[in-house]
């Protein structure tokens, strides 16, 4: 079974600090760096990357801890699974590869690295879209009870005591099938290649840990870094484009762009015909909306460098 990549992908390994991030580039153009989330890898946007690829110079990660991405052991504060620690991998990670300034699309755990990015870098992030998420201290500050039925992984995978990671060990395949398609409401399926590497990639108890980390990190040193960034004022200035699936958890219990504009100055958006995974069950509606956007800030590059026309 091949991997969904087209052959014009060429893979490296980018070395930031101690860590070694997977990377995989394609196309010309302005950079798009694009990352995946839960429990996926790079691979989510097999899809959408040809597509961006034609226009763009498209830059794919695997998240530290995900993939084939170097997997440090947590510590008790959670801080090596840090969005913010997260951020600059990925910053890093670009300026290796040349580029100073660039777009970022993200979803799921990958947005959030995202918004984070977008935050700590602002120079450096020239467009930000979220794909099917609301800023995790959204979430916490508005948990209910719908959410911690529909959401329940986030306080299971932020235990301690090693018991996600006992429980999950047992049987990573199942845990990896399941957990997504309980978000198949509505799409396309998944193509059987990509989950078969999204299988490959977790089933390692490094992976395992790594991906509980990131959930604990989530629940409280994320946290205290959003909270004071709010405090701060802060938000981000980039332009944002949210995503959200009609049939997902986000779409049915948000008002998704009310939300991103508490935490935004610009900020535009729709759902697209699919649940929580859009680049895998809704690829032509999130390609076009992401070119769209991103011709949009090539437009107001080109205005800002000449602002009198051409």
């Amino acid at each position: 079974m091949s991997i969904p990549l087209p052959p014009t992908f060429r893979r490296t390994r980018v070395r930031v600090g101690e860590v070694g991030i997977n990377t995989v580039t394609a196309g010309h153009g302005s950079p798009v760096l694009l990352l995946h989330g839960y429990p996926q890898t790079h691979l989510i946007w097999h899809h959408v990357a040809a597509a961006l690829a034609e226009q763009y110079t498209v830059v794919l990660t695997d998240l530290r801890g995900y993939g084939d991405s170097d997997k440090p052991p947590g510590g008790p504060d959670h801080r090596a699974y840090a969005k913010r620690t997260m951020a600059r991998d990925q910053v890093l990670v670009m300026r290796e590869l040349g580029f100073g300034e660039f777009a970022v699309a993200g979803h799921d755990r990958g947005g959030r690295v995202g918004h984070r990015l977008a935050l700590d870098y602002p120079d450096a992030v020239t467009g930000l879209a979220v794909l099917d998420i609301v800023p995790t201290r959204h979430v916490f500050g508005h948990a209910d009870a719908a959410f911690g039925l529909g959401y329940w992984h986030w306080f299971f995978l932020a235990a301690g005591d090693g018991i996600p990671e006992r429980l999950i060990g047992s049987n990573p395949e199942f845990w990896i099938r399941t957990t997504m398609n309980a978000r198949q409401r509505a799409g396309l399926p998944f193509d059987p290649a990509a989950v078969a590497e999204y299988v490959r990639c977790f089933a390692s108890p490094e992976a395992i840990h790594a991906s509980c980390e990131d959930y604990r990190a989530a629940a409280s040193i994320d946290l205290a870094d959003d909270e004071e960034s709010a405090s701060r004022g802060d938000r981000v200035t980039a332009p944002v484009l949210t995503l959200w699936g009609s049939d997902s958890f986000v779409g049915r219990h948000y008002d998704v762009l009310a939300v991103w504009r508490r935490y935004a100055t610009k900020v535009t958006g729709q759902a697209l015909p699919c649940d929580h995974y859009l680049p895998e069950q809704a690829p032509a509606e999130t390609s076009s909306a992401l070119l769209s956007f991103l011709a949009g800030l090539d437009n107001s590059r080109r205005s800002l460098q000449f602002p009198y026309g051409a």
